[in-house]
């Protein structure tokens, strides 16, 4: 492989060779070059999670800016799946930033309509009952659901941290949504 490709050249070059050219000399136009053969696929990526042209313009910039380090920091065996995993991932980082996948989403997804009122009064109310139903889950799901929902950790990394099976975490991450949200509905009769 070589070291530097001469501007004409980059075209024309595999992927592992622009690869092997930015990683041994930081040119951004290598790596530029390289990106832009994968832009429409990347976009794609993005409005298909996004789903919003604007949101997924931005992402495909996000994601170039993100590429500079990475490229840097991964063994790429094949460029074209390494970037796919790396949009579809930014992507799914930007929904769960976006919609601060914290107490307010899982009670989304739960209905839990006092926390859907913009009332100040009810949301603090609302958060209070929240906690109280979070403790009063088993071990696991406790422990799941605080790491999944509130420390923003990936199904891999709370079974990693927990020690349970990927199994063990999506049935107790299943299992403690369906007991919260039986939890708040009681809650919210009383």
């Amino acid at each position: 492989m070589t070291n530097f490709i001469k501007p004409n050249k980059l075209s024309s070059s595999t992927d592992d060779e622009l690869l092997s050219a930015y990683r041994n000399n930081g040119d951004l136009t290598i790596l530029g070059q390289l990106y832009e053969r994968y832009m429409p696929l990347v976009y794609g990526i993005c409005l298909k999670y996004l789903k919003d042209e604007d949101l997924a313009k931005d992402a495909v910039m996000g994601i170039f800016e993100e590429l500079v380090m990475k490229v840097q920091q991964h063994n790429i065996t094949v460029f074209r799946s390494w970037l796919y995993v790396l949009g579809r991932n930014y992507c799914l980082m930007q929904l769960r930033t976006d919609k601060k996948m914290d107490v307010v989403a899982l009670d989304e997804v739960m209905e839990f309509t006092p926390l859907l009122h913009p009332d100040t009064n009810n949301r603090e109310e609302a958060y209070k009952v929240l906690e109280n139903c979070i403790d009063k889950l088993t071990g696991g799901q406790k422990q799941s659901i605080d790491l999944f929902y509130l420390k923003e950790k990936c199904y891999k990394e709370v079974a990693d941290i927990t020690g349970f099976s990927l199994n063990e975490v999506k049935s107790y991450i299943q299992n403690g949504k369906r007991n919260l949200k039986i939890c708040l509905e009681k809650s919210s009769e009383e």
